[in-house]
């Protein structure tokens, strides 16, 4: 009778159908397929190794990886210098190993219950099975407590500046993600699960676009984020109708054609970041910002930055300055007459217009009436992760690297941004691509994100100089055009846009920016993060924006006691606008009079890929 009742148990303890998904149907088929996976798979190699053999190419890992070993090196001399030290990380580890353990043990002596899982969610372990199959729940509570003692070491090491310890964080991030259990196909088991049924023909076609992608990389591993067969610009991208009307070396001027009948009398002016295009802010007519402005009676105005190469090499802020921003203000008064304009900066677009407006103060220049800055950073005392990247010895290697060709590659930027959050932009593409063989969906926010830009010698160091290593704008001591630059001399009303989860330009790094100008300054903050909070059309009902009044107190207090309204931001930066200048005139034509259409929008200086 006993016996009967352990033979039940033991029954109830293990459940024949856990396992029946990850056993091999036909191990003939997985052979044949790991062969040509394996060949595919030398493709790739040969494909990556052929420009390093011919010597015309420069590894991009090794440099990170140094940097990497370096930072990680100083966190493990901490640990490792004293034995009580030593014992303590020791100790940490052991316990976090030992909980496993006992919680796989109590789940194996009562399966019939449902413990308490203290570890913290995961969407990289969605699948039932990382929690109801024992092999893989204990895989994943190993790595998440494996983790999260990694992250202890690092926090609580002593004898690191910030800057070290930041990095060092940053590394550990990094390493973590990318030794996730998720991200191999014996440790993951819905990748498990889908090789056996599909006995590796996933992995054929995941090596084969492997080659694919390192080919298009030139040798650098570029991941497809997208089905970029599905989008060209000026097709159904970047639709508005308007004509290019100005075009100076570094920009294209595009006016929007009207669609009401009144426009307001007082133009706006779009300047777009350079490290990206501008037509994020018109990935089609259902969530384009730009075509919003114009059916609420705004004259459009958007700088189309060049794609820059060995020509721009020299071209500097004050360039950027002078023959963007002003070029494009005096396109804008010979096309409707208006010398006073709304101006809109968006990211580093709208660094370089806070830049301009103070300088335009000291010049008595007054054109630009009002400026809106969308996730904008003038303080960068608070600029996230982006921070690791800059410091004297790696700014110093970038910039000898920028004399070679005169600018910075776009992929080079493009592959930071994509470090930022690894676990979403990098793994999971890795994972869908690679070794499910899946092709990525359509998706035009992707799109627009691999659509990148390269950065010219002079502009890309002073930024990087200027803003993140040395925050001379914020501390008034930023240098252009013989002229020392203060925001406090900024004295026009300003909608400053900050958004909630913005990983390139935090919240609170915005918040403090806007108390550096001499003028009135409203802060808004959008839910989401640096792109969803900012294209985010009314008619799409989503995320909400909360304000608060004047700037005052910390950003965390401020937020505490912000109203939050539901709903797209944009009705209300309108009614911020109507509120300053709501005279209207007749609708205008791209050019007016004086300037003849050099060609259709979105123009020509959007269309160079790299």
């Amino acid at each position: 009778m006993d016996r009967t009742r352990e033979e039940a148990e033991a029954g109830a303890a293990f459940d024949p159908k856990l396992i029946e998904p990850y056993i091999i149907k036909d191990p003939q088929a997985l052979a044949i397929n790991a062969a040509k996976a394996l060949e595919n798979l030398g493709k790739a190699a040969t494909v990556w190794l052929k420009p390093r053999e011919a010597g015309d190419f420069v590894d991009p890992v090794t440099e990170p990886v140094a940097e990497l070993v370096k930072i990680m090196g100083k966190v493990a001399e901490y640990w490792m210098s004293d034995p009580k030290r030593t014992l303590e990380a020791q100790t940490h580890l052991l316990n976090a190993v030992f909980g496993v353990w006992s919680r796989s043990l109590a789940r194996f002596a009562t399966p019939e219950q449902t413990l308490a899982d203290p570890l913290p969610k995961d969407k990289r372990f969605s699948d039932e099975d990382w929690e109801r199959n024992p092999f893989f729940d204990f895989l994943r509570q190993t790595y998440l407590v494996l983790s999260q003692w990694a992250e202890k070491m690092v926090n609580d090491a002593g004898g690191l500046d910030e800057h070290t310890r930041h990095k060092a964080n940053f590394y550990m991030r990094q390493i973590t993600a990318a030794l996730s259990p998720a991200n191999f196909v014996a440790t993951n088991p819905q990748l498990y699960r889908e090789t056996v049924q599909s006995s590796g023909a996933n992995l054929v076609k995941g090596m084969q676009m492997l080659a694919e992608d390192i080919a298009a990389g030139g040798g650098d591993l570029r991941i497809r984020q997208t089905d970029t067969s599905k989008f060209v610009v000026g097709e159904n991208m970047a639709i508005t109708p308007g004509k290019v009307i100005a075009q100076s070396d570094i920009c294209e001027v595009i006016q929007y054609e009207p669609t009401t009948e009144s426009v307001l009398k007082r133009p706006l002016l779009i300047c777009p970041p350079w490290i990206n295009k501008f037509y994020i802010l018109d990935l089609n007519p259902q969530k384009s910002f730009i075509k919003w402005c114009v059916d609420q009676g705004h004259t459009v105005f958007v700088i189309s930055w060049v794609n820059p190469d060995e020509r721009h090499a020299d071209k500097g802020w004050e360039a950027y300055i002078r023959e963007g921003v002003d070029f494009a203000l005096d396109t804008v008064e010979k096309a409707t007459g208006e010398k006073e304009v709304n101006a809109i900066g968006y990211c580093v677009g709208g660094t370089l217009l806070a830049a301009a407006l103070a300088l335009h103060a000291q010049e008595k220049n007054k054109r630009i009436a009002s400026a809106t800055l969308f996730t904008t950073q003038v303080d960068f005392t608070y600029a996230g992760d982006l921070k690791v990247f800059v410091d004297e010895e790696q700014l110093s290697g970038l910039e000898e690297k920028m004399k070679e060709t005169g600018y910075l590659d776009g992929s080079k930027m493009a592959a930071a941004f994509n470090m930022l959050r690894a676990s979403e932009l990098i793994w999971p593409y890795f994972v869908n691509n690679y070794l499910k063989g899946q092709d990525p969906m359509p998706f035009d926010l992707l799109y627009w994100n691999s659509d990148s830009t390269r950065m010219a010698a002079a502009n890309h160091s002073f930024y990087l100089r200027n803003c993140y290593l040395n925050n001379t704008l914020s501390q008034g001591k930023m240098q252009l055009a013989g002229k020392t630059l203060s925001l406090n001399d900024v004295k026009i009303p300003i909608y400053n846009l900050a958004t909630k989860e913005d990983h390139i330009a935090p919240a609170k790094s915005v918040f403090i920016g806007s108390s550096l100008f001499g003028g009135p300054v409203d802060f808004v903050v959008s839910g989401s993060g640096h792109i969803a909070g900012v294209v985010n059309p009314p008619d799409k009902q989503k995320y909400q924006f909360w304000t608060n009044g004047k700037v005052a107190g910390t950003y965390e207090d401020w937020m505490a006691n912000a109203k939050e309204t539901s709903g797209s931001w944009w009705p209300h930066w309108q009614v911020w606008i109507e509120k300053l200048e709501d005279e209207r005139v007749q609708a205008r034509k791209p050019g007016g009079d004086a300037l003849n259409a050099i060609g259709d929008a979105p123009g020509r200086y959007v269309m160079a890929r790299v």
